[in-house]
């Protein structure tokens, strides 16, 4: 191990999840891999804690039950997903409002026509302590909601009786909440999911912000909908992602539902490390000089190898080979309390339509995976996006009291994680298929040469694994991989 002797086919430095996609590809096509990671575990940003008998995950992005890099794969098989309730809970005006399902459109405008069929303002019988907005919901095939009430009226909750505050100005319809405002929304959202990639990346580009108004909806449904929903898939609340982009995590959510792995975030790269042959993961191997044919470690001094592959994140990457490119990042932090009793939204993800506080998401998330918390605790995630304020916990309990309807002043703060590099930035213009290969025999991988997402990561792996393929010459990979440009 402490000698220059050919160690390996394949090096590949980072045990990410981009990094693990593409040792199980290079692996089933043959080749002798070794993966080096620095960490004493692997995953990356993928990382869960355990405190308290609670799953805590450092980064907790949001994943897609569309997504094929994660259903297609073998090695994936075990994988389960928890499911967030359909549509989100929009926390706008006072209220909270379900709407954004990708499969509501049907429902919504059989209830708006079913309204709308009867005379104004007696189109039904008015049952005492029940709103207008009760009775769309039950037209639609759900059951009345407390935050679909127009008019402030008490919720029974294990916190006793809550009032939900009245939405400000009044008036027929609401900002988001209107039947056929959500029908719009609805149609919109399958039309997207209809709508094939190419013609998505074929689109003039521009930021996310920009190409809003451009989607036709109302003002009232684009801001207090689609901005936070947007916020909440990019991790971007200034949305200067590329719309290209934009468009293409819209129309995911509206294919499949948002969920999370069971257990937490980390049991995805566990599953890709598990299904490895013993030994290709070595943790607790630093790096710290590479080469085409070689790498030295500070624990083992030189390794040789045929082919390297980097699937570090992108400022480690650079550090081992300068010049590389280094975008910019959006940062991220995530906190975990527990409380006394989960708040009532159940498996629904809430989003800040008012952008009053610096939440941009939270949920219930024992509600939506009860293996994180312990048997009768309630767990509550919650992402910050930019810069977090310097009364972290105090300002995120406030702004989750108004978010939730529910006193705050008991829950218990189990863990808040900063990561200032948690997504890298998708700005206009961007190349969600950045080249993997430096040059023949040194290839660089990761969500910050695709698209900034875990489909992005596991995506550039099979990239560079299919390109390392097809610059080894092992048979049947020029029919799988063309030739690929050189990164930069």
């Amino acid at each position: 191990m402490r000698s220059t002797a050919h160690h390996a086919d394949v090096i590949i430095i980072g045990a990410g999840i981009a990094g693990l996609a593409a040792a199980h590809l290079l692996i089933r096509a043959g080749l002798g891999v070794s993966v080096l990671e620095a960490e004493p575990r692997v995953g990356g940003r993928l990382a869960t804690d355990t405190v308290d008998g609670f799953r805590l995950d450092r980064l907790g992005p949001l994943l897609n039950g569309a997504w094929p890099e994660l259903t297609a794969p073998q090695w994936l098989g075990a994988l389960e997903l928890r499911e967030f309730a359909p549509g989100v809970l929009v926390h706008g005006e006072g209220r909270r409002h379900l709407t954004g399902g990708p499969r509501s459109a049907r429902g919504a405008l059989k209830a708006a026509r079913t309204l709308s069929s009867a005379p104004w303002p007696h189109r039904a019988p008015r049952t005492p302590g029940v709103s207008r907005m009760s009775r769309v919901s039950r037209a639609a095939g759900g059951s009345p909601a407390p935050w679909a009430s127009r008019t402030s009226w008490p919720t029974p909750s294990a916190y006793g009786s809550e009032p939900v505050a009245p939405a400000r100005g009044g008036g027929r319809g609401g900002a988001v909440t209107g039947a056929i405002d959500r029908a719009r929304l609805g149609a919109a959202l399958s039309r997207l999911a209809a709508t094939d990639e190419a013609r998505l990346l074929a689109r003039p580009e521009r930021t996310a912000a920009e190409a809003l108004p451009g989607t036709g909806l109302p003002a009232r449904t684009v801001d207090g909908v689609l901005r936070p929903l947007l916020t909440a898939l990019l991790s971007d609340p200034g949305l200067t992602t590329s719309s290209r982009y934009a468009d293409l995590a819209l129309r995911d959510y509206a294919r499949g539902g948002l969920c999370v792995p069971a257990g937490g975030s980390s049991a995805l790269p566990d599953l890709l490390a598990a299904a490895l042959p013993p030994g290709t993961v070595r943790t607790g191997v630093h790096v710290t000089a590479v080469g085409i044919t070689s790498v030295r470690t500070k624990e083992h001094g030189e390794l040789g190898c045929r082919s390297l592959l980097l699937a570090t994140g992108a400022g480690a990457a650079a550090e081992l080979l300068p010049g590389l490119r280094v975008p910019a990042f959006h940062p991220v932090t995530v906190l975990h309390h527990t409380a006394p009793a989960p708040p009532p939204t159940g498996r629904s993800l809430v989003l800040d339509g008012d952008r009053s506080g610096p939440v941009a998401h939270t949920a219930v998330m024992s509600e939506v995976d009860p293996s994180r918390a312990p048997t009768g605790r309630a767990l509550v995630t919650s992402t910050v996006l930019g810069a977090p304020p310097a009364d972290l916990d105090r300002s995120v309990r406030a702004h989750l009291a108004t978010l939730y309807g529910v006193p705050t002043e008991r829950w218990e703060l189990l863990a808040a994680h900063h990561d200032p590099e948690a997504v890298p930035a998708m700005e206009a213009p961007h190349d969600p298929r950045r080249p993997v290969r430096v040059l023949a025999g040194l290839y660089v991988c990761g969500d910050h040469r695709d698209t900034s997402s875990v489909r992005g990561a596991l995506h550039s792996g099979r990239r560079a694994a299919e390109a390392i393929l097809t610059d080894l010459a092992v048979p049947g990979a020029h029919e799988r991989s063309p030739r690929l440009p050189e990164a930069a």
